[in-house]
C-alpha cells in the first residue's frame, strides 16, 4: 500500500493524472477501470487538457466502467454512461465502442452481470482501477454487509447511498434504488488500484482503510489484500 496526502482536491486530481498520463503514454493500447462520482472529475479534465495538448492519445485505450444504476437508460443525464461520455469520453480521441459500462437497460440484469465479468476475465484485468470511496467505505456499489459478492451483480443501495446521491437528481425519490456493479473479486483482478478521497466526510472511511483490520462493514478494507494499491487523498480526508 502506497499512500500519498496532498494539500487539496486539485493536487490529488493532479497526482492522480501523472499516474494515468504515465501509463498511457508508456502503454497506448491500455486498459483503464474508471469510476464515476465528483471526486474523479478534476482527473478527468485533467485528461482531457493533456489530450488537446496534443500529449496523450487515446484511440488504443480501452475503458471499463464500475458501476451503473438500475435500471436507467444511457441517455439519462444521471446515468454513469452519460457521465463518462460527458465528463470525458466527448473531449478525447477514444472510439466508444471500447469504452464499457454495466447496460442499466438490460432486460436480464442477471445475466448483463454474468456477461460483463466474462469480459472482464477474458481481457486479464485492467492496467489500473480507479475506484473512489463513500462514507460507510462502498467500493463500486459494493455497500457495507454481513457478506460480500465477489462477481459482477446487481445489488440494493443502502438508504445512506441513496441519499448521498439525491443531491444529483430533483427528488430523492428518483434515485434508482438498484445498481449493477463489479463485485469485490472484479476490482481484484486489476493490476494496480488507485482509490481518491477527498473532503472530511471520507475521514472515518480512510482511517479504517489504513487500520490493520479487514470488515465487511467497510468493504475498502478488502483492498489491504491487492499486492499494489494507491491511496490518493487531500488532508481533510486523511484527517490527523
Amino acid at each position: 500500500m502506497k499512500i500519498i496526502v496532498c494539500e487539496n482536491y486539485e493536487e490529488m486530481s493532479a497526482k492522480c493524472t501523472e499516474i494515468f498520463a504515465e501509463l498511457i503514454k508508456n502503454k497506448p493500447d491500455c486498459k483503464l477501470g474508471l469510476a464515476t462520482g465528483s471526486t474523479p472529475e478534476g482527473l478527468y479534465a485533467n485528461l482531457a487538457e493533456l489530450y488537446k495538448k496534443g500529449e496523450l492519445d487515446f484511440s488504443k485505450v480501452k475503458t471499463y466502467n464500475l458501476d451503473e444504476y438500475y435500471p436507467i437508460k444511457a441517455t439519462n443525464d444521471q446515468s454513469y454512461r452519460y457521465f463518462m461520455n460527458d465528463k470525458l469520453f466527448n473531449h478525447i480521441n477514444i472510439d466508444k465502442a471500447n469504452t464499457f459500462v454495466p447496460n442499466g437497460e438490460a432486460a436480464d440484469p442477471d445475466e448483463e452481470c454474468r456477461n460483463y465479468e466474462k469480459m472482464l476475465d477474458a481481457m486479464g484485468g485492467v492496467d489500473i482501477q480507479l475506484l473512489g470511496i463513500g462514507q460507510n467505505g462502498h467500493i463500486g456499489f459494493n455497500e457495507p454487509d454481513e457478506k460480500l459478492c465477489c462477481v459482477t451483480h446487481l445489488t440494493d443501495l443502502t438508504e445512506s447511498t441513496i441519499n448521498a446521491n439525491a443531491r444529483f437528481f430533483n427528488d430523492v425519490s428518483e434515485v434508482p434504488t438498484k445498481a449493477l456493479t463489479m463485485g469485490i473479486g472484479s476490482i481484484f483482478k486489476a493490476k494496480k488500484v488507485v482509490l481518491l478521497a477527498s473532503g472530511k466526510n471520507k475521514k472515518d472511511a480512510i482511517s479504517q482503510l489504513l487500520d490493520e483490520n479487514l470488515t465487511t462493514n467497510n468493504p475498502s478494507t478488502m483492498l489491504k489484500l491487492h499486492n499494489d494499491l494507491v491511496i490518493i487523498c487531500d488532508k481533510e480526508a486523511y484527517g490527523e
